[in-house]
């Protein structure tokens, strides 16, 4: 066995409102694994991260997050369709093709976490324009 083997990677997630980013990841799709301590466990098939009770603007405000999807445009579909803008008071973009061939949009979160949430292209670098 490799002893340098890694296992996985997670990311703590910084929360202004610890109770209020619970129910929001809840409701954009997250399952909540666990949760004590000021830690939650959130996953989303084999997608995972810690949110945290912990928040500084500085860090918070330069926090990113890049979730990668298979079907981009089901996704910002169903954050409509659960009507998460207005639930929160967040920043939902539409979705667009960019020149590194994927399809993404950005959303925050409600302690301002910025969120990419993409899917691959495939092919060739879209041309400019």
């Amino acid at each position: 066995m490799d002893r340098l083997a890694t296992i996985e990677i997670k990311a703590f997630v910084p929360a202004r409102d610890y109770a209020l980013s619970r129910r929001f990841y809840v409701d954009i799709g997250f399952e909540e694994k666990s949760e004590g301590d000021g830690v939650a466990y959130f996953a989303a098939g084999e997608c995972s991260f810690l949110l945290q009770d912990f928040y500084r603007p500085g860090h918070a405000d330069n926090f990113v997050m890049h979730l990668l999807v298979a079907d981009v445009d089901a996704w910002h579909q169903h954050l409509r369709n659960e009507r998460i803008v207005e639930r929160y008071d967040i920043r939902l973009d539409e979705p667009e093709d960019r020149p590194w061939r994927m399809r993404d949009f950005c959303m925050t979160d409600p302690s301002g976490v910025l969120w990419r949430i993409a899917q691959n292209l495939g092919g060739r670098p879209l041309a400019d324009g």
